[in-house]
């Protein structure tokens, strides 16, 4: 059984409470395709979920397999750093077959954010460290794909197609939350 290594904390972006019953982590790349489908999958849960579950997303960019991805978490990161990580999040998810520098600053244009501002943060490379510490985070969690869930701390390996992923997430907020896992330590 492998166990998220570095637990959720305020550093993370996390929608849903704290207390929820099930914590949800996922390691996703902007460039990957199953990451966009996990996307949707992952917002309708939440929907159906709500209450019941947090949700964490963090970086594990693949360069290799995708080279807009690094620059893609950098300017969520950025928009992050504006308050506008999850609009960005959900921007670059539904965009993803346009991730050039001229499509991020023209995100950045459409949810609100100073694209000055914006477009200094993406040329100095400002939140490179940030998507690095969760790509690290991953590597000591033994993730080598996107997307990798987490499920309360520990690595989710099944099916994430909704219908499967709605089950065992079901299956968690169903336990007592004083008898779950500590997912905040």
């Amino acid at each position: 059984m492998t166990v998220l290594a570095l637990p959720v904390s305020s550093r993370d972006h996390s929608q849903g409470l704290e207390t929820a019953a099930v914590t949800l982590v996922e390691y996703g790349d902007y460039q990957c395709p199953h990451c966009a489908e996990a996307h949707q999958i992952v917002r309708s849960l939440q929907q159906q979920l709500q209450g019941q579950i947090q949700f964490v997303f963090r970086h594990f960019p693949c360069p290799d397999l995708h080279p807009q991805a690094q620059q893609a978490a950098e300017a969520v990161e950025a928009a992050a750093g504006q308050g506008q990580f999850w609009q960005m999040h959900h921007c670059l998810f539904t965009q993803q077959h346009a991730l050039e520098a001229a499509d991020l600053v023209e995100y950045a244009a459409v949810i609100g954010l100073d694209a000055m501002q914006f477009l200094r943060d993406l040329a100095d490379r400002v939140y490179a460290d940030r998507v690095q510490q969760d790509t690290a985070s991953g590597i000591a969690s033994g993730v080598n794909h996107t997307p990798t869930f987490f499920i309360n701390r520990t690595r989710y390996d099944g099916s994430w197609d909704k219908v499967t992923l709605m089950s065992v997430l079901r299956q968690h907020c169903e336990v007592p939350q004083d008898q779950c896992f500590d997912h905040r330590t």
